[in-house]
């Protein structure tokens, strides 16, 4: 049996390798890492969303931990991992627990570790975690169990809601208030996720009017992936234009990323949502510290840092990386393509509520619609464009070895443009001269060549996408 964990833990295919006797295997593990995390009085926070059977899954985690002597606080319905995470640091956890494949297709499922600071484990506590389930088969030592009712009856577990303590905490990072006076009507797209509901929950007390779709518990996702990106919101998209609302905003299956639509019904990917975010912190609020992206996001970014006088830090793909720099303070904002974007004051963890309400304090402050945000954000710090193909490769390869490959092979010129510089960050990644850049990075985990490439015009990102697509071909 292989288990591995990711930069953001275990996820397998639902009964074939996801099964409940691998999951008390890896929680018995995690269990281990939290007793040597304190040793004295041991505490997690296990959380799920709505896959199929994640309430079980998560049940017969809290079942290991009860029998391990930790203190357990087991959500009573799905939550969003950022209310999870958070629950982590509020009641000083050893560990959280987060059921959850995230924006993964539907038969997939998952164990997401958050660690005492609010944040993903990092590379270090997953190894621990993983060392603990080798020695554990080898020895064959547990996993410890215990009835689950008795559990409860001795308040090992304690079940519980992480929601009010998280809108709480949101309501110190958002100006609630300026969102209530403008009167939005905003649309939103819980992806049948965790997500859902949330964000009328958090605005009930206001003057906004929040619609919500997709929303009810479908453990299918309705047959989509449930990632808010454009192929997937057409919904969002035709209920914005049918119905003339200001805004439509969607999270994934765990609600730690975020996607918007506009008033025209037209998508806003996270590149631009973090550009606008961070605008109005820098200027609005007057915040001055760090900037931190991952190396496949937006350069807009990097001229907002450098207008503000601010240091750009550029880390691999991967929130854990920012999480990273998020831990030695002084950061204003950090975030990555994919919709995991954190803030100052907040745990180092995407979160896509928080995201989706700062877009909703970005406009009520402003007094305009979206699209016409997004357009003064692109002639003040465009234009922009933006494009991603994930290439299957006919086997598996090295990382290492296909990065060493592609560095060495760099061209001087891609399209007839000068390339200026060459980083292996994460991959390769050229850029050139007229400010576009092309990113060829290969997966760690599967054979595919993920091909990114930002430009002034969407022809050059054509174009440089069809280059990258000649360099795996080759490959």
């Amino acid at each position: 049996m292989t288990i591995k964990f990711g930069t953001d833990g275990w996820r397998a295919v639902i009964s074939e390798t996801f099964t409940f006797g691998n999951l008390r295997l890896v929680a018995q593990a995690i269990a281990d890492f939290a007793r040597e995390e304190n040793d004295t009085d041991p505490c997690v926070v296990i959380g799920f969303d709505t896959r199929f059977l994640s309430d079980r899954y998560a049940a017969e985690v809290a079942r290991v931990m009860a029998a391990n002597d930790v203190q357990t606080w087991l959500a009573r319905a799905d939550t969003p991992t950022p209310a999870v995470s958070y629950t982590v640091v509020n009641k000083k956890a050893a560990a959280g627990i987060m059921i959850t494949a995230s924006h993964n297709a539907p038969r997939y499922n998952g164990v997401k570790v958050k660690a005492s600071y609010g944040g993903s484990a990092s590379v270090d506590q997953n190894r621990r975690i993983e060392k603990h389930l080798e020695r554990n088969l080898a020895s064959a030592h547990g996993p410890n169990l215990m009835d689950f009712e008795t559990a409860l009856a001795q308040k090992r577990i304690i079940r519980f809601d992480p929601a009010w303590a998280y809108y709480e905490h949101l309501s110190t990072l958002v100006d609630l208030d300026t969102i209530s006076a403008a009167e939005l009507r905003i649309v939103a797209d819980g992806m049948f996720g965790a997500g859902r509901g949330v964000f009328g929950e958090v605005l009930a007390r206001g003057r906004s009017r929040v619609h919500n779709i997709r929303h009810e518990m479908n453990p299918g996702f309705g047959g989509i992936h449930p990632e808010p990106i454009v192929k997937h919101l057409g919904m969002l998209m035709s209920t914005i234009q049918a119905g003339h609302w200001d805004i439509g905003l969607a999270t994934d299956g765990d609600a730690d990323r975020i996607g918007a639509v506009d008033d025209q019904g037209i998508f806003v990917d996270p590149h631009r949502i973090f550009a606008l975010v961070l605008r109005y912190l820098l200027e609005k609020r007057g915040w001055k510290g760090r900037v931190v992206r991952s190396v496949s996001t937006t350069r807009m970014v990097d001229r907002l840092a450098e207008k503000h006088g601010l240091t750009l830090v550029e880390t691999p793909v991967g929130f854990n990386h920012i999480a990273d720099e998020m831990l030695k303070g002084d950061v204003v904002m950090g975030g990555e393509e994919s919709g995991g974007m954190s803030i100052q004051g907040h745990i180092p963890e995407g979160d896509g509520v928080l995201m989706g309400l700062l877009i909703l304090e970005v406009m009520a402050d402003a007094g305009v619609p979206l699209h016409e945000l997004v357009t003064d954000l692109l002639s003040d710090v465009g234009p922009s464009h933006y494009a991603r193909k994930d290439l299957r490769l006919s086997h598996p390869v090295s990382k290492t070895n296909m990065v060493r490959m592609l560095a060495d092979d760099s061209p001087s010129r891609i399209d007839g443009v000068v390339v200026e510089e060459l980083q292996t960050t994460d991959g390769v990644k050229y850029y050139l001269e007229d400010g576009s850049w092309l990113l060829i990075r290969p997966s760690g985990t599967e054979p595919v060549l993920r091909v990114y490439a930002e430009a002034l015009e969407e022809e050059r990102v054509r174009s440089l996408l069809e280059f990258g697509q000649e360099v795996a071909e080759n490959a």
